[in-house]
């Protein structure tokens, strides 16, 4: 087995996900496109350089439906003998594309890949291309199905976290957010969104809402607290399944919630003699990856049990990671890792996270091993670990170490 390194990372700015959105009128196969002649022009591609680009997206129907990843590979820059293969695990979608990518070249299938993902949010609607485990009837009622909304709401309860433990981590995101942003930390990362005569579109995420304040998120009512409580009483089939429970406390709402966004991100990753061959410099070592599955009601805990995997199958633990970044698919996802492994806030989600910024779904995988790497060395740290939670109750996991 060899190692596999990462060359580069980079991703779009994240555009509100909606008709108003700066994105909105850039399809799903041209915003990849985008991010691959970036990683084609940074590290001068040229020709069959990679073996293959794995592409993430998690609503594949309309325009992000097909082979996405091949769509983007002939609306670019890249060689047309390069292949592209897309793939869905929900939210993880990008950092499968990236672990999977990594493994291939650990196992000699291929000396560099480019891996990623997309999603547009504002233009391919989340759900629209239906789940089993939510439209058919039987299999619902099997996995005690309730929405992700609800799931996190059981978390709340289940571990004890209240609505101003959640508020409060959500203010901070936006303020580490715009902090990162104001002293330059993404200018390595992001590139900005062009159109078609070299005009910026989107130069910076623009879902942030730095003027966020508890009195202001205080404000605001519980979004899932009517699916749960009225018709169709998704609380009564969380309570079937955790009996114990006497009510579900419904804390999250869109201002403690990740933001519905467009965007992309993709990761050159190769072998030591891809870096030669190109005249690269790698920046990182992917050191493990896992992935593991969960309970399907309560759903969005799968970063702590992938985590105690990916330490336990290498031989690590918990005090050999320097940084973290978990995303902030709901406040309560990130606060119950925090609380499992005892770990300082002060080492998750260092520049921000999904609530300040957005979750395009395919992407952010991607996007966090990213802001991951760059954190590493803005802050000359060696090791870090990041983590998603996962729709039908998943998790995956990466580990990453400076080279």
């Amino acid at each position: 087995m060899s190692d596999a390194y990462i060359y580069d990372a980079i991703r779009t700015p994240r555009g509100k996900g909606r008709a108003d959105g700066s994105l909105h009128e850039v399809t799903s196969v041209r915003l990849s496109a985008h991010v691959l002649n970036a990683l084609k022009a940074r590290n001068d591609l040229d020709g069959h350089a990679v073996e293959d680009v794995i592409w993430g997206n998690v609503t594949q129907v309309g325009e992000q439906g097909g082979c996405l990843a091949r769509s983007a590979v002939l609306a670019s820059d890249l060689d047309q003998s390069i292949p592209g293969l897309a793939i869905n695990r929900f939210c993880a979608s990008g950092m499968e594309a990236v672990n999977l990518a990594a493994n291939q070249v650990k196992a000699g299938a291929g000396e560099a890949y480019i891996a990623g993902g997309v999603e547009m949010m504002g233009r391919v609607a989340m759900g629209s291309d239906g789940a089993a485990i939510a439209v058919d009837p039987t299999l619902a009622m099997e996995t005690y199905f309730v929405p992700q909304g609800i799931s996190a709401d059981i978390i709340a309860t289940e571990y004890g976290f209240t609505r101003d433990q959640a508020d409060a981590l959500a203010v901070e995101s936006q303020r580490r957010a715009k902090a990162a942003w104001d002293a330059g930390r993404f200018s390595r990362s992001v590139v900005p969104v062009t159109d078609q005569n070299g005009l910026t579109i989107l130069a910076h995420d623009e879902f942030m809402r730095p003027q966020t304040d508890m009195q202001a998120l205080g404000a605001l009512e519980p979004s899932f607290r009517a699916m749960g409580e009225v018709m169709p009483g998704f609380d009564r089939i969380a309570m079937i399944k955790y009996p114990h429970l006497e009510r579900i406390n419904h804390i999250h709402h869109a201002g403690n919630s990740s933001g519905i966004v467009d965007g992309a991100a993709g990761v050159l990753i190769g072998s030591k003699a891809f870096g030669k061959a190109f005249g690269l410099k790698p920046r990182a070592r992917i050191r493990a990856t896992a992935k593991i599955g969960t309970d399907p009601t309560i759903m969005l805990t799968g970063p702590v049990p992938v985590t105690h995997k990916i330490l336990k199958d290498h031989g690590m633990s918990i005090k050999d990671i320097d940084l973290f970044e978990v995303n902030e698919a709901f406040a309560s996802v990130v606060l119950r890792f925090m609380q499992a492994f005892d770990v300082d806030p002060g080492l998750v989600n260092v520049n921000g996270g999904s609530i300040a910024m957005g979750h395009p779904l395919g992407a952010t995988g991607a996007i966090i091993i990213g802001t991951l790497l760059d954190e590493l060395e803005r802050s000359d740290k060696e090791v870090g670990l990041a983590t998603l939670c996962i729709a039908s109750g998943m998790g995956a996991a990466t580990i990453i170490e400076r080279v």
